[in-house]
């Protein structure tokens, strides 16, 4: 009975430390804070040396919890990267994430070697330990403050952290070996690495149409879709691993494959993942912040304090503008990339290690890599967002988060549910018109759900919910939020897209960021076609607006009633841009 009430208290006081890591991240998320942070003290005061005061040593159950963190991350982040987002920063991202990781570890490497007393394997896998970026806190400070990334700075951020990890590990696991086994040929080093690169990638790839085709194919029961996919992660992870593969790598490729392609029950899954992928960190933050012994930390802590800020000040601004040198990147992106090297899951999961095989001075690495994660997340962490705002690369913000419903259709994967609480400074509500492919469904009002018969015109505090793409479900939050001018038109809201012709050139420029001047707001588009064509409207008739094309659709006694609206193609918009400017100046000067 002793051995079950052990047990029992276990249980409880681990889902205690849990609770309250998800209860504190209310507050960081509060006041800005990097919820990492929060998980590690949590741990370290919960720990033997805090008021907490419990024993825990267990660096075999830590490992495994990391693992399954970390699998389940780098999962996620290729679930929520596109192959357009891939493609264009792939080459400059690539590089940050090998040649990167390696220069980072390499002049990292001196300051361990000489502020440590260790040799110079041992100060090299110090440096790989901390060479990765974390992804997830450096994209929910961002998210949380209200900040939005100008697109290439925010898609090199991503796909870098995302495919940085990998390496990372294989170059730490690589030096560990050197380690316990003595230098090895190099030549047996690159076949190491082409295997696990190789395996990694074709099991990836494999398992990764192997989930899709589960999805679409079997009848799985209503609500195994996300386990069944975050079931195969894991068993994906292990199989690479005990092939000798890159289990990391692999994930990540599956997470790739299965984002991009059209599965079923796509955002239960998602949401599934972002609740798994939480609570594996903050299990495995809390359990790392027990293994640390703050009575130890003074041995080390000035060395590691020396190290973490060579690190931040010197090797990650070095290797960014060193990586990036070949690519056009300007000096304010650089030094924001710079910036964004937040150290977090990953490095103190790789400290770890040594402890886990029993490399001698194992407990230095831990310490060292604890004190720069923990520096990494004070200085950076809660500076991110100021240094976005300062170097001009944050968009403006949205005024609230697009509260939208997801909901999967069975039998097809064309279509999805959508759902927004309709409130009244909404484009929609003001602006009256949405994208043809969005097609209202149902209205939801003082609790009763309504037809579009019963429900007549959607009001204030209705919710609408309309059938939409799954791929272009996301391009309605600018209709349902007040959202900024996007700085380009958005291809998702265009295509067969028709409008009233009493539709004015501010509510395109709000939708679409076409650049009007205030003069021009209230201009009409079929005014717009009037001014121009000096006869009566035919049908055909093609105008350019900036980067978007009118088209007349429907003319009634030569006045447009419906626009069209396509993407001008580059040549023509430049073809057009002087007619566009003597439209306005003719329409101004006919109404003096």
């Amino acid at each position: 009975m002793t051995a079950l009430d052990t047990l029992s208290l276990t249980v409880l006081f681990g889902g205690l430390l849990v609770l309250t890591g998800i209860l504190s991240s209310l507050v960081a998320l509060r006041f800005g804070a990097p919820l990492l942070l929060v998980f590690l003290l949590i741990g370290l005061l919960a720990g033997e040396s805090g008021p907490g005061g419990l024993t825990f040593d267990d660096v075999r159950l830590t490992y495994m919890v990391g693992s399954v963190a970390l699998a389940l991350i780098l999962f996620d982040g290729g679930l929520r990267t596109r192959f357009q987002t891939f493609r264009s920063v792939l080459t400059p991202a690539v590089v940050l994430a090998t040649v990167g990781v390696l220069l980072t570890a390499a002049i990292t490497a001196p300051f361990a070697k000489f502020l440590l007393g260790i040799g110079w394997t041992e100060a090299l896998l110090l440096g790989a330990v901390v060479a990765s970026t974390d992804a997830a806190a450096v994209f929910l400070l961002l998210h949380t403050r209200g900040l939005r990334l100008r697109p290439r700075v925010s898609a090199t951020l991503e796909i870098e952290s995302g495919t940085n990890d990998p390496f990372a590990i294989f170059l730490a696991i690589m030096l560990v070996e050197f380690l316990l086994l003595g230098e090895q040929p190099w030549l047996k080093v690159a076949a190491s690495l082409a295997q696990q690169g190789i395996l990694g990638t074709v099991l990836g790839f494999a398992a990764g149409h192997g989930i899709v085709f589960a999805l679409n194919r079997l009848n799985l029961a209503q609500g195994l879709h996300a386990p069944f996919v975050t079931t195969s992660v894991l068993v994906l992870f292990g199989l690479a691993q005990s092939a000798h593969g890159s289990g990391f790598l692999a994930v990540y490729l599956a997470g790739l494959i299965v984002g991009n392609r059209p599965t079923r029950a796509h955002n239960t899954v998602i949401v599934f993942l972002d609740a798994a992928t939480w609570l594996a960190q903050i299990v495995m933050f809390v359990l790392l912040g027990l293994l640390v012994w703050p009575g130890r930390l003074p041995q080390t802590l000035l060395p590691a304090l020396v190290i973490a800020f060579a690190l931040i000040f010197v090797a990650r601004p070095l290797t960014v503008f060193v990586c990036l040198s070949l690519f056009r990147y300007s000096l304010r992106e650089k030094l924001f990339i710079s910036w964004v090297g937040l150290r977090g899951a990953v490095s103190i999961f790789l400290a770890s290690i040594p402890l886990l095989v029993g490399l001698p001075n194992a407990q230095i690495y831990f310490d060292v890599g604890f004190v720069v994660v923990l520096m990494s997340l004070l200085v950076q962490g809660w500076t991110i967002a100021p240094a976005a705002r300062r170097l001009g690369l944050a968009l403006p913000g949205v005024d609230e988060s697009a509260r939208r419903v997801e909901l999967d259709l069975p039998g097809q994967l064309s279509q999805e549910l959508v759902g927004y609480p309709v409130t009244a400074n909404s484009a929609f509500l003001r602006r009256g018109f949405l994208p043809p492919w969005a097609k209202l469904t149902l209205v939801i009002r003082d609790e009763r759900v309504l037809t579009l018969a019963e429900a007549g015109h959607v009001r204030e505090g209705d919710y609408a919910y309309f059938l939409a793409p799954p791929e272009k479900a996301q391009a309605l939050d600018r209709f349902f939020v007040r959202m900024p001018a996007p700085t380009k038109p958005d291809r998702r809201l265009l295509g067969d897209f028709f409008v009233p012709g009493e539709v004015t050139l501010g509510a395109l420029a709000e939708i679409y960021g076409l650049k009007v001047s205030s003069a021009d707001l209230e201009t009409r588009l079929s005014d717009v076609f009037s001014a121009r064509l000096h006869r009566p409207a035919r049908v055909g008739d093609a105008i350019a607006v900036g980067p978007i094309v009118l088209l007349a659709h429907e003319v009634v006694g030569g006045e447009v009633k419906t626009v069209g609206l396509q993407l001008a193609e580059p040549d023509a918009q430049a073809s057009r841009a002087i007619s566009w400017r003597r439209i306005l100046d003719r329409l101004r000067l006919g109404s003096r």
